[in-house]
């Protein structure tokens, strides 16, 4: 039903009901509202926000507690959302003539798209009012009517009881000549008992924490303690270790039961979380302190988009308030007392939390362990806490980030103009706190923008900007002089990898502009140091955070199995975790199947048009021309080359960074047709042995075709030169001391019965293909990275495939090369050692005949 209904039905000349034309400011989350209706026929009106509208049921003897009473609701026209504020008297002999009163109003929320549930006729939602509270079922009947007939009944759950919406009348507005019912106070004054008892309890337990003081003041907000960003897990039993959860900060404050709900920077925000403020006023503490962060879903960065859109009123998620600090409890101060112990109350305290609350556990010690499980489940990183520390604001070092991507906090300091069809601003313009000159421009991040936040904040910054800069620039960048600057106060969020040329960032991506945060607030020893690297220069991608969509899903691309388009993107998506560090960052090259993996395919490694996800770093080929390589750095760009049909990612051996510099060495082990795989197995395990005795750790991984790689990975200041040369030597030296298992010539002729030690995809340019890569062959065969002590029980290079690599790493708390992404090889001197080694096995080889 439209409002065109509701218009027609009315006059408003007559009626001081609010005209459609007549917006209203609207909540930022979707508001309900139910309303006692004194008409020809006395009943509760009951109305939820769905977008702009009011969806709208008269419910007869208005809303029950108990979850055994079904109400009757006859849906009626949508109404405007300015109707949610009316009260008063409809005159008689118009529609729905009589008295309106307020029974109760505030936020609802439910999973998913409500107008999708509607259709298909049943709603589960929550509401979060000074009445009604929990969950709440509307389904409807198929009982024929001339209006929808729905059923509105309550959820059980701790809101439920055997009150009825008439005994709850004390507060609500009579008709003209009509008493108020007498307020009705034993249930407030028992709650508040059962508050003070509770209390009680928690403060006696508090009260035994070491160092617990008493408290001076009532329980307020607190500045909250913060981590400082580090590269590497601590070490030891001294800490503890959290999930690093991507949301809002929010400290919580119980003064005699009355929650309030506080960010880090002391706005209040208890209006706009009132499930959490639901959650937290069922736990019967009377007055205290807890610390936490607001998330949606389960907290993972890409989880925070969505907890943004829930806020705005964009989106419907289920909101969480994981909490993870106590501070105080009644008159008990906690603060100096040890982490552990506190946290160790708190779990007393939530040990049955309600709906809404979590706590977030730890991993005491085992550092290495907490951050693979974290990154499994797609969290961003840990925070690891000293475990005997007491609670300090601000940051120290007793609290430590560690990220699996690199994102941080700069400054808005200015914007470009668009370009193209793109509106609203081209880029902001960033800024770090520099001891020298207060903000140092650092870059500026064009991509990861919905065209809504485009928008948004050109209207923002375009107030106050002005054309010279407001911060130290210290770069010579054309594109600056036509920008326009502001005053530090936003704070932008964003992924990059690491500084480039001019200490400016690197392939920056946003991943949210931070409401909960002031300029200010950066200045605390949190901002990252630009470190000088030479970056050739990226072409980004396209702004549009809409997932990538799918063409064909049902086409299917390996024929011997029956797979299908749609389970090789669900395959990268799932393992995009373990396979993103592979070729993040790399040239990468592709091989795409348009007609699926048994037909012609074809390699790629230039950038094309269309591809909007994938970026392009502009490198230097053979002959002096330049050219757009594809370069993969986030999920997006993975699967959009998926929705291209691509199969298979083959990596540089170097990053786009230092495309010239070796940062490893691959060595493919391709045995002839005769060669039984033990044989493969043996080479493999021979060949670690002699980098080994050079004093380079190598690592081996499955083809996914018929045979295995020996990786050895490189510090990145090796030439290519220097590393093709010694990858040539050791390839030939392994032939020639072992002529009747090795050959290093790629001619078939002379492969029969040996294995080809394929040492050519070392060098400028060339490629290997990447741990978790599919392969374009029968049964869907994928490359996987084994510990050498599995090596024995692998009965091919294609052991592994789909359907058997995801469910082998859900199993794996770490990657199977664990210390791989942190070794650092040197070869300077490798090739005297391999020279040396190579006259001592010639004069054991055989002599030709």
């Amino acid at each position: 039903m439209s409002l065109q209904e509701y218009q027609r039905k009315r006059r408003f000349d007559r009626t001081p009901e609010p005209a459609p034309a007549a917006r209203g400011a609207r909540s930022r989350r979707p508001i309900f509202v139910v309303q006692l209706h004194h008409a020809s026929h006395r009943h509760y009106d009951f109305r939820l926000q769905v977008g702009d509208t009011l969806k709208s049921w008269a419910v007869p003897k208005g809303p029950s507690f108990d979850p055994a009473v079904k109400r009757l609701a006859a849906e009626v026209e949508d109404h405007p959302l300015d109707y949610a504020d009316f009260e008063g008297e409809i005159p008689k002999g118009q529609y729905g003539g009589g008295h309106v009163a307020t029974f109760d109003r505030g936020l609802w929320t439910t999973d998913g798209d409500p107008e999708a549930q509607l259709a298909k006729g049943h709603l589960r939602f929550e509401m979060f009012g000074q009445k009604l509270r929990g969950g709440w079922h509307l389904v409807r009947t198929h009982k024929a009517a001339r209006q929808p007939q729905w059923l509105l009944f309550k959820e059980r759950d701790g809101y439920a009881g055997k009150q009825q919406a008439d005994d709850l009348l004390q507060d609500v507005t009579p008709p003209p000549g009509q008493a108020p019912p007498r307020p009705a106070r034993k249930a407030a004054r028992k709650r508040a008992s059962a508050h003070a008892a509770a209390g009680d309890r928690w403060a006696r337990r508090a009260a035994r924490l070491e160092h617990a003081r008493a408290a001076h003041h009532r329980p307020a907000f607190r500045a909250p303690q913060l981590a400082k960003l580090y590269q590497h897990v601590p070490d030891g039993d001294d800490w503890l270790h959290e999930a690093k959860w991507d949301g809002y900060r929010l400290i919580a404050q119980i003064a005699r039961g009355k929650v309030r709900l506080w960010s880090r920077n002391e706005l209040e925000w208890t209006a706009r979380a009132p499930e959490i403020v639901a959650a937290l006023e069922s736990l019967g503490l009377y007055d205290a302190v807890l610390d936490g962060e607001l998330v949606a879903g389960a907290g993972r960065q890409e989880d925070f988009g969505l907890l943004q859109a829930t806020l705005s009123g964009e989106k419907n998620a289920t909101l969480s308030y994981v909490l993870f600090d106590v501070l105080q409890i009644d008159d008990v101060d906690l603060a100096r007392s040890p982490q552990y112990q506190r946290k160790a109350l708190l779990a007393e305290i939530l040990k049955n939390p309600p709906a809404h609350l979590v706590y977030s556990s730890h991993i005491v010690g085992r550092g290495q362990e907490a951050l693979a499980k974290a990154i499994e489940r797609g969290l961003e990183g840990i925070i690891c806490k000293r475990a005997d520390a007491p609670y300090h604001a601000g940051r120290s070092d007793a609290w430590r980030k560690i990220k699996q991507r690199a994102s941080d906090e700069f400054a808005v300091v200015g914007y470009t103009a668009p370009r193209g069809s793109r509106t609203g601003l081209g880029a902001l313009l960033l800024a770090a706190p520099d001891t020298a000159h207060g903000w140092r421009y650092v870059g500026r991040v064009g991509t990861g923008f919905s065209n809504e936040l485009l928008g948004s904040l050109a209207a923002k910054l375009s107030k106050s900007s002005r054309a010279k800069p407001t911060v130290f620039v210290g770069v010579d960048d054309p594109e600056l002089r036509q920008a326009r600057w502001v005053v530090p106060r936003l704070v932008a969020e964003v992924f990059y990898h690491g500084f480039g040329n001019q200490g400016l960032l690197r392939q920056p991506s946003l991943k949210t502009i931070r409401a909960d945060k002031r300029a200010t607030d950066l200045g605390d020893g949190d901002a990252p140091a630009p470190k000088e690297s030479n970056m050739p220069a990226t072409r980004g991608s396209k702004s549009d955070s809409a997932p990538v969509e799918l063409t064909s899903p049902g086409r299917v691309v390996y024929p011997d199995s029956g797979i299908s388009k749609a389970q090789v993107f669900d395959y990268y998506r799932t393992m995009a975790r373990w396979l993103l560090p592979e070729i993040q960052g790399r040239p990468l090259s592709v091989v795409r199947c348009p007609q699926g993996a048994a037909r012609p395919c074809f390699f790629q490694k230039h950038h094309t048009a269309g591809m909007d996800r994938v970026q392009a770093v502009a490198l230097e080929e053979e002959g002096g021309t330049r050219a757009d390589y594809l370069l993969v750095n986030d999920e997006a760009g993975l699967l959009e080359l998926v929705q291209f049909n691509a199969l298979e990612f083959h990596p540089w051996g170097a990053r786009a960074d230092t495309p010239d510099r070796a940062d490893r060495i691959v060595f493919d082990l391709d045995p002839g047709p005769d060669v039984a795989w033990p044989q493969v197995v043996q080479a493999a395990r021979l060949v670690r042995a002699r980098l080994a005795a050079l004093g380079l750790a190598s690592y081996v991984r499955t083809s996914g075709g018929k045979g295995l790689h020996v990786v050895a990975p490189l510090k990145p200041t090796s030439p290519w030169a220097q590393a093709k040369a010694f990858a040539h030597a050791f390839a030939e030296s392994m032939a020639a001391s072992e002529p009747l298992a090795f050959v290093a010539t790629a001619a078939k002729k002379f492969r029969k019965g040996r294995i080809f030690i394929d040492y050519l995809r070392n060098g400028r340019g060339a490629t290997s293909v990447a741990s978790f890569s599919l392969r374009a062959r029968d049964g869907a065969p994928v490359a996987m990275p084994l510990r050498w002590a599995e090596l024995g029980r692998i009965k091919g290079g294609n052991a592994y495939d789909l359907v058997s690599a995801q469910r082998r790493m859900a199993r794996m708390k770490s990657h199977p090369w664990g210390d791989y992404a942190r070794r650092r090889q040197d070869l300077e001197g490798v090739g005297r050692a391999l020279a040396g080694q190579g006259k001592q096995k010639a004069g054991r080889a055989p002599r030709k005949r």
